[in-house]
């Protein structure tokens, strides 16, 4: 016969068994109950995981979302507490994951990007600035026109003016963005 350590008491409480049959009964209130015994552990047991408090809260949500999905599942006599440490933890995992490979894809992405892709963004840089001179309707009309490539009658009817109001627009806008950036023609 051994004996018992402090910390070796059975885990699962009276309570908590009687809370997991109610809740494998569809009570939603037990299982509500049983958040509030446990999310603080939960939680805890994240953060120090994660590293990142929003993060651990963010999962810790999820862990009680796939808790009450899998709640049938549940060992009778088993500990919630350390299930639902086990299902916040491959969450935690599964997030890892996902932040890696997000972050290979980023790295690929950004080798692939041609090497002028600074010059070009400088390019764009002014040319946002540029556009940002103009008065609202001109800059509406230029980016509808010369942009995406509509016609002065179809911005004319996406912006509710005038057609002629869309080509003098489209006109002064053209010639004062090249006269800020310099290609006056």
């Amino acid at each position: 016969m051994s004996a018992r350590r402090p910390g070796d008491e059975p885990v699962s409480t009276s309570p908590d068994v009687a809370l997991v049959e109610q809740a494998r009964a569809g009570s939603t209130a037990a299982f509500a109950r049983l958040v509030e015994r446990h999310q603080q552990a939960v939680r805890a047991f994240l953060r120090r995981a994660c590293g990142d408090w929003a993060l651990a809260d963010d999962l810790a949500q999820e862990t009680f979302l796939a808790a009450w999905s899998r709640i049938g599942r549940l060992e009778a006599g088993a500990s919630v507490r350390a299930w639902l440490c086990g299902i916040g933890y491959n969450k935690h995992l599964t997030a890892i994951r996902s932040r890696t490979r997000a972050r290979t894809r980023e790295a690929a992405w950004e080798e692939e990007r041609p090497s002028q892709a600074s010059a070009m963004s400088d390019e764009r840089m002014t040319l946002e600035t540029a556009l940002k001179s103009l008065p609202d309707d001109q800059r509406a009309c230029v980016a509808l026109c010369l942009a995406a490539d509509f016609s002065h009658a179809e911005a004319a009817e996406a912006l509710g003016l005038p057609l002629g109001t869309v080509k003098s627009h489209v006109t002064r806008g053209r010639a004062r963005l090249l006269e800020v950036l310099g290609e006056s023609r």
